[in-house]
This record gives C-alpha cells, structure tokens and sequence, in this order.
C-alpha cells in the first residue's frame, strides 16, 4: 500500500509538471505569475520529483517516506493560504480544485506515516 501511496504522488507530479513545463506561451499569459519562466522552472522541479518519488515507490525507506511527508504537505501549505486569499490563480480554475489537490497530498502524506513498512531483508 505505501508503494501505491508514492505512485500516485508520483503521478500527480509527473503530470503537474509536465502540464507546467510545455504549457504553451498563450498559457503562460493567462497564470498570474511574472516572470513567464517561473512556470516552466517549476515544472522542471515537478518533473524530477515526480521521477524520484517513481523511482523510490519500488523500495521505499524511512529517508524516502520523509521526503514524500514533507514534499507532499509543503505543496498543501502552500495551496492553501493562496487559494483563501481569494486571487484567482488559474483563470477559469475555481477556487475548490487547489483546495482538493491540497486535501489529497495532505491525506496522502499521513497514508505514508500510517501505513506499515515493508520490512526489508538483509
């Protein structure tokens, strides 16, 4: 169950990521961050940790667990205060999808502390 856990974080980044690095130049005009290569940066940094986050779900370790917990909830802190100040931070996007987003990656970081380890075999 906590290789699922980092799979489908793994997904969400991948997938995160990816939109934000290729999202074309029409695109980038319609988020409200300044400089445009802001979003393609971020995608980058989604993108590799998605990859690592894929990587680690074949054998996770406590080192790994705490990387996703702290990844997972920082992105949650930081969805959050932005989505309760009420800017619209994706156009068209309402305002609940980042607040689902936050909720999942908060619920699958405490899924990572909960669930058991796999014990390992020297």
């Amino acid at each position: 169950m906590l290789r699922f856990v980092f799979f489908l974080s793994a997904v969400f980044y991948l997938v995160v990521g990816g939109a934000l690095y290729f999202l074309p130049a029409t695109g980038v005009a319609g988020i409200t961050f300044s400089p445009a290569w802001l979003p393609r940066l971020a995608g980058a940094v989604l993108v590799a940790w998605g990859l690592q986050l894929a990587v680690s779900s074949s054998r996770p370790s406590v080192g790994f667990v705490t990387g996703l917990v702290a990844g997972n909830l920082l992105v949650a802190a930081t969805l959050v205060p932005a989505v309760l100040s009420g800017a619209p931070l994706f156009g068209d996007l309402p305002l609940l999808a980042p607040l689902v987003v936050a909720g999942l990656l908060a619920v699958l970081a405490v899924l990572a502390v909960v669930l058991p380890k796999e014990r390992t075999r020297l």
